[in-house]
């Protein structure tokens, strides 16, 4: 070989050993933080969901992204302990499912940046600074507009004409809370339903308050969205069917247990459209820039079954409206 042609071959294979060597390097490891403030089978459904699509947009486990999760299993302090722990983690950003957890991971950091789901009130909550501009840290996608509390007492009339009173079991710790048991409670009055607040406390709070409000005759139960109200499912709709009232729930998990009826959001989409959001801050964005999103499709679902078991004829109208029916 001729000297010319080896100097070219070291050089060319000097040129392309970097390369090479770039190329083989494994890419850099992200790391997402997830906190929920419930546990169970609800929430590792929508945790699948939020994953598979971030895996479509190309972001996978073990390969180029680590998950840090946590669940609160609706315990308060539980939560913040999480929320502590999490953000002292420090992960490029965390996703959020529920306002309680929400709250709590919002006084842990105002660093982090936060997607948040689930959220019924993130501006009354001081999550952000309003929905177009969030400002801060945090966005993400409401679980839906105050006004949608009014649909669930039309609802309890529809099915129960003769109702004249309603439970309301709502966590008053929260503003959430308060803004949804006054929707229903002004929607109610015209109505001719007089509207009762029950506390979202412990499982012996709920029972004592379902069970005092329920011996008065036609009554109904509004179930709220809270993270207490979910955890504590199979109670209140054990309560329902032993005392014979007529329930409309704001999440569907409770009608697919054997509640009654619900009205709700489509939480499916709302994980889909999380995982764009976190990826979109992966690579680069800030959540100040991303505008919280109102969904844009929400779901009536009747559970025939347990219509049949309390007694009631769920008007045909109704039923043409529900997008689900469990029989």
């Amino acid at each position: 070989m001729r000297r010319r042609e080896f100097i070219s071959l070291v050089g060319g294979a000097a040129v392309a050993w970097p390369m090479v060597a770039r190329a083989q390097q494994p890419k850099a490891m992200r790391r997402v933080g997830v906190l929920t403030g419930g546990s169970g089978p609800d929430s590792q459904a929508r945790l699948a969901v939020f994953l598979q699509a971030l895996a479509q947009l190309g972001w996978t486990e073990g390969r180029n992204v680590n998950f840090e999760i946590r669940q609160g299993g609706g315990d308060a302090e539980n939560i913040r302990k999480q929320a502590a722990e999490l953000a002292a983690l420090a992960p490029e950003v965390i996703v959020t499912i529920g306002g309680t957890a929400t709250g709590r991971l919002l006084q842990a950091t105002r660093t982090v940046p936060i997607v948040f789901t689930i959220v019924p009130d993130p501006v009354g909550s001081g999550f952000v600074d309003s929905l177009a501009r969030p400002g801060g840290n945090a966005t993400g996608f409401l679980q839906f507009e105050y006004s949608l509390s009014g649909k669930w007492i039309e609802l309890l009339r529809e099915i129960g004409p003769a109702l004249v009173r309603a439970a309301v079991l709502r966590d008053a710790t929260v503003p959430a809370g308060v803004g949804q048991f006054a929707i229903i409670q002004s929607v109610g009055a015209p109505l001719g339903i007089e509207v009762s607040p029950v506390n979202v406390g412990d499982a012996a709070e709920i029972e004592r308050g379902v069970t005092a409000f329920a011996r008065a005759s036609n009554s109904g139960l509004i179930v709220v969205s809270s993270t207490s109200a979910l955890v504590n499912r199979d109670l209140i709709i054990g309560l329902a069917a032993r005392h014979k009232l007529p329930s409309v729930y704001a999440q569907r998990e409770f009608v697919a247990a054997g509640g009654l009826m619900s009205y709700s959001a489509d939480f499916s989409a709302q994980f889909r459209n999380a995982a764009g959001y976190v990826s979109r801050i992966l690579k680069g964005e800030k959540p100040a820039d991303l505008p919280v999103q109102a969904p844009t499709k929400y779901e009536l679902v009747i559970n025939l079954k347990t219509a049949q078991a309390l007694g009631l004829d769920v008007p045909p109208m109704l039923l043409d409206r529900a997008e689900e029916v469990i029989e």
